[in-house]
């Protein structure tokens, strides 16, 4: 089911694909989805919600896996991708693709005023507090405490934005 704000902007050519298994995708006032990006459920039945004046740029791809939830006025650069699910794979007599999917990691939930830079991955079980800037092509996965500077193959806190109590 999609749910999209008369307020939101997204671009023609944007691809929002609507579930088939009953998952919510919804996007709320203000947000601006630019050219190419995907939305594409996949890997599971958890909903989407794009918060309050985020804005996704071209290229970025998000499955809904086991749920995604961006915060208000969050930031993802051009080619993020946001993949809340898992392969299992361990059974080495059977294909991958005929295994289905791990269990939920809880998904991937992004606090409100968080800058995401390009090309950056975030898996599930992805936490990210509010405030947060994540430099370009990290990978995350795990959970980030408020306001810090965050990046690197894992993403690791460098600094903070402001100072911690």
């Amino acid at each position: 089911m999609l749910i999209i704000a008369q307020s939101a902007r997204i671009s023609r050519l944007a691809d929002i694909e609507d579930s088939q298994r009953g998952s919510r995708i919804v996007i709320e006032d203000d947000v601006v989805i630019d050219a190419f990006v995907k939305i594409k459920p996949a890997g599971g039945s958890g909903d989407v919600v794009i918060g309050r004046g985020t804005v996704i740029n071209s290229g970025c791809v998000l499955y809904t896996g086991n749920g995604i939830r961006i915060g208000h006025n969050v930031l993802l650069a051009a080619n993020c991708t946001l993949a809340p699910t898992n392969h299992a794979f361990a059974d080495p007599d059977r294909l991958i693709g005929q295994q289905g999917f791990q269990p939920s990691r809880g998904g991937i939930v992004i606090g409100d005023d968080v800058w995401i830079g390009a090309n950056t991955v975030l898996l599930d079980g992805t936490t990210i507090g509010n405030g947060c800037v994540i430099g370009a092509a990290s990978l995350l996965r795990g959970a980030l405490p408020p306001y810090c500077l965050a990046h690197g193959t894992p993403a690791v806190v460098h600094g903070w934005r402001r100072e911690q109590r």
